[in-house]
């Protein structure tokens, strides 16, 4: 079984989807040196947001863990694009944002969706520092939104 990043993809049934287009005056994703910094991913399929409002409100948990897996995957497509997917050495730093009703406090099972991705996808390289914040409101009324940073070579 071949280890790459696309071959862990197609295993898990999965490929990568077109970048996403900005939702305003921003790129999706800029190098600087050896870091790739992915602009806050929406889960968005086919220019389509898959889900809006709150999270622990209209959307479950659950839900929510899987639309941060489409925003990672978002953010897998954004580096891929810009570098090549083969070229991460490292998942440095994510944070996630979610669109919380009140007195939810599960941020951090719902960013777990984008966490275990890259952790299969990648392995040991895989593994990052991160943030998992409640917000009030995201752009679109989206339920989650993940921002990556990656180390390329």
């Amino acid at each position: 079984m071949n280890g790459g990043p696309l071959a862990k993809l197609a295993e898990l049934g999965l490929s990568l989807p077109e970048t996403a287009a900005p939702v305003a005056s921003y790129l999706p994703a800029v190098q600087s040196g050896q870091h790739v910094y992915v602009s806050g991913q929406l889960p968005m399929l086919d220019g389509k947001l898959l889900a809006t409002g709150k999270v622990g409100g209209g959307i479950s948990a659950e839900q929510a863990k899987e639309l941060a897996q489409r925003c990672a995957l978002n953010a897998l497509a954004a580096v891929d694009a810009l570098v090549g997917l083969e070229n991460v050495v490292k998942v440095v730093k994510v944070t996630g944002f979610v669109a919380s009703a009140p007195g939810f406090t599960g941020q951090p099972g719902v960013i777990n969706g984008a966490s275990d991705l890259f952790g299969t996808v990648f392995g040991e390289a895989g593994r990052h520092a991160r943030s998992a914040v409640g917000v009030a409101e995201l752009p679109l009324d989206a339920p989650v939104e993940v921002e990556v940073i990656f180390e390329v070579g």
